[in-house]
């Protein structure tokens, strides 16, 4: 079930084919995660970078005057956990990648994955497009506080983690929404009059 899952992500993402995917089979790995046990520390190097079987991870850092937690990524089911500059560069993390919920991961680690570039251009595609995937949800991120309403950031992250607001306490969306609770509760109960009205 796991492989076939593989093999489905990885066609997917990169249209990885048969052969090169048995390059890798025995490459990757399984783990399970408990909610709250991190996938990567604050100040730790990224060892792997994985697709997401079923559950969900934030990446998070702390607010040196505030101590607050602030939520800067979301990552949900069938998408890359990665802290991608600290797994590239294999160079310690500004932030800590925490899961959210009990999760699952199959994930390679970087010295696998850079053996791989080097046996097909099918693997060197993966990685090409895996560093543009996370530069896509850098760049998006960024954008979303310069451009979008806080309305619209919840739209967009509805659209990216449909599965999160059934799994993850409110507090976390409204971190990394940028808003406060009660504004948070707004907007939902604003778009749930919408939709009301509309199937009505």
């Amino acid at each position: 079930m796991e492989l076939t899952y593989l093999h489905t992500m990885l066609k997917a993402f990169a249209n990885i084919s048969e052969e090169d995917y048995k390059l890798s089979e025995t490459f990757w790995s399984i783990k399970s995660y408990k909610k709250g046990s991190f996938f990567n520390n604050y100040k730790g190097v990224c060892k792997t970078a994985g697709f997401i079987m079923d559950g969900a991870f934030r990446a998070y850092h702390i607010d040196e005057k505030t101590e607050a937690e602030k939520n800067v990524f979301l990552y949900s089911k069938d998408q890359i956990v990665v802290a991608y500059k600290s797994f590239i560069d294999q160079v310690p993390c500004n932030y800590y990648t925490q899961a959210l919920t009990d999760a699952t991961i199959i994930s390679i680690s970087y010295d696998k994955l850079i053996k791989l570039y080097g046996l097909s251009h099918g693997w060197e595609r993966f990685g090409r497009l895996m560093a543009e995937y996370a530069s896509k949800i850098a760049v998006e991120r960024m954008e979303s506080f310069l451009f979008q309403t806080p309305e619209e950031r919840y739209l967009s992250m509805m659209n990216h983690h449909p599965e999160i607001l059934n799994t993850v306490q409110l507090y976390h969306i409204s971190s990394y929404l940028g808003i406060q609770g009660p504004s948070l509760s707004r907007i939902r109960k604003r778009l749930c009059h919408v939709n009301d009205f509309n199937r009505g």
